[in-house]
């Protein structure tokens, strides 16, 4: 079901704190890129970006008359931004907005537990220009039409109110200004979501023609496996129709993705089962292994479900093969083990990443900064409610291939770099189903290629890396769905070998076509149970990137005690 790939390990939540109604916005500058309106303003430092002199600019770009799409704009901390390059930074789902990018894995700040902006020393704005994108229409600050609303705890839906008072039966603290759930106004598929980020970046490099680039590099994660091949490919046909200015894709990099369903909903059963994971947590009994793989594997079930999807591309026929894949198969994790699915070595709810910016982007101070339009918010809980999630589930497009592995391919032809990176803890969008995705694509070289250990200035072995050519898969030790959280310096120099052209690995190779990483044909190593926590951490507790454990002070504790098996 098209829920489970979309959040992070605040899957569960409906992050919907303080909010407000607001008043639109009287101080947004306008300008006109590419034939789109864009509203925007300077953010005051301080605001995330604490570097003297580093400038972010955010606001809207009305992609279409009744959509307008969020964006964060940030400049590179070191050279000049006119001569940095562009990273535009998509959170998956879909549904997860990408100021969760932003806030938790690699922006230039996160937000402590007290609502203190705390400087990233590993932002990826280090090395490049960044724009985060909360996309499609609904998600985060983006909107259709802002309207005064609640939140409904129970659905998740916002429900419209007449006018901005706050009725006695719902929570203060969910009424406030909020797209509406108008369907018909957000995507409801990868293709038709392309679009609208087309012409949100066409609008931002018109309205910032320093920032402007003819190429570009994109990054997205978990639900961007889907996103980014197929956002790809629109692009090169909006090119080759001149259609705007012209985006030629650099490199394209996806952490922890879903790209085929049919090669990774059966992962979950490898991830759990056979060989399983490298944690040495085994969840399932002999009866309940057999009942998973029947549910995958059995004659009319997911596998078979999956095929006739994508053989016969019905909206009905995907969205049940998915609900099946999921009810049947997945879930069974969640309803067995009660841990994160984003991170088997920690019990739920899980307290990382933080969610602690989801108040501060609803604090008055920080919306008037940034030009919002309407409060922040997830829009979806664990019961897949929010318009956006919702809307996908109706084509089913978690269960579609959508031509992503050829779509891969075509990519490397063209010389894009591809960088496919997984935490080795996350169970959603495993990396044994990863690895299966990446020998499916099958770059010139790959299965002559070995795994070399990821080399970081620390001295610390934190992955290792199998790379033919311009095409890398890393294994990421000791990390969850997020990467960028878990691992900041070994994402940030991934991310940066990637944008200068060197191999993952060391940094020290020129990569060409005839480039292959040397070591052996399997990812063999085993992390053990020692991280695995056995009591439910508390949300004041800190993640340490050392240990990789929770670290908690005061009264709060991390509940593990002795009782963690080793």
């Amino acid at each position: 079901m098209v829920v489970s790939h979309r959040l992070s390990a605040a899957a569960s939540l409906l992050a919907v704190a303080l909010a407000q109604f607001i008043p639109a916005p009287p101080d947004l500058k306008t300008a006109h890129g590419n034939g789109y309106q864009v509203r925007w303003k300077e953010v005051p430092s301080g605001i995330c970006e604490t570097v003297p002199g580093v400038k972010s600019y955010s606001g809207y770009v009305d992609v279409e008359p009744d959509q307008h799409l969020f964006f964060w704009l940030f400049s590179a901390r070191h050279g000049h931004p006119a001569e940095a390059p562009l990273t535009v930074w998509l959170n998956g789902g879909p549904g997860d907005p990408s100021m969760v990018g932003l806030f938790s894995e690699n922006g230039p700040c996160s937000i402590d537990y007290n609502q203190n902006v705390v400087f990233n020393e590993y932002s990826w704005s280090n090395v490049s220009n960044m724009i985060y994108i909360d996309e499609p229409t609904q998600v985060g600050f983006s909107y259709s039409n802002a309207i005064s609303g609640y939140i409904d705890a129970t659905s998740g839906n916002t429900i419209t109110l007449p006018n901005n008072t706050c009725p006695s039966y719902a929570p203060v603290e969910s009424c406030g200004t909020f797209s509406d759930g108008n369907s018909s106004l957000t995507a409801n598929s990868t293709p038709n979501a392309a679009p609208n980020v087309w012409r949100a970046l066409q609008g931002v490099m018109g309205a910032f023609p320093k920032y402007a680039r003819k190429d570009i590099h994109l990054s997205t994660e978990s639900y961007g496996g889907h996103y980014g091949p197929v956002f790809a490919e629109y692009f090169e046909t909006q090119n080759k129709a001149r259609a705007g200015q012209e985006i030629n894709l650099r490199s394209l990099s996806v952490g922890n993705g879903w790209y085929d369903p049919r090669i990774q909903y059966p992962a979950y059963y490898n991830f759990t089962v056979s060989p399983g994971n490298t944690y040495d947590y085994q969840p399932y009994n002999s009866t309940v292994a057999a009942q998973v793989y029947n549910a995958f594997y059995g004659p009319g079930n997911c596998l078979d479900q999956l095929n006739d999807c994508n053989d016969r591309k019905l909206d009905d026929v995907c969205s049940s093969a998915d609900n099946f894949c999921y009810n049947n198969g997945e879930s069974v994790y969640d309803q067995i083990t009660g841990r994160d699915e984003y991170d088997i070595r920690e019990l739920a709810p899980d307290p990382f990443p933080y969610t602690n910016f989801v108040a501060y982007l609803n604090t008055r101070k920080v919306q008037k900064a940034i030009g919002a339009y309407t409060n922040f918010s997830y829009s979806v809980t664990n019961l897949g409610a929010g318009t956006t999630s919702s809307a996908f589930g109706t084509t089913g497009d978690d269960a579609r291939e959508l031509g992503i592995i050829a779509a891969t391919r075509k990519l490397l032809q063209q010389g894009v770099s591809i960088l496919q990176y997984a935490g080795d803890a996350d169970y959603n969008c495993n990396w044994l189903g990863g690895e299966a995705v990446a020998s499916e694509i099958n770059a010139p070289g790959w299965h002559s290629a070995g795994y070399q250990n990821l080399s970081t200035p620390d001295g610390i072995v934190h992955g290792v890396v199998k790379q033919a050519g311009n095409f890398s898969f890393v294994r990421v030790y000791d990390a969850g769905h997020s990467v960028p959280f878990n691992k900041p310096l070994a994402a940030l120099k991934m991310f940066e070998r990637m944008l200068r052209g060197t191999d993952i690995a060391t940094g020290e190779v020129r990569v060409g076509g005839g480039y292959k990483s040397e070591g052996p044909a399997r990812s063999t190593h085993v992390n053990g149970n020692g991280t695995i926590q056995m009591g439910v951490t508390d949300p004041s507790c800190t993640y340490d990137v050392e240990s990789n454990m929770p670290v908690c002070s005061g009264n709060a504790t991390n509940a593990s005690g002795d009782g963690r098996r080793r």
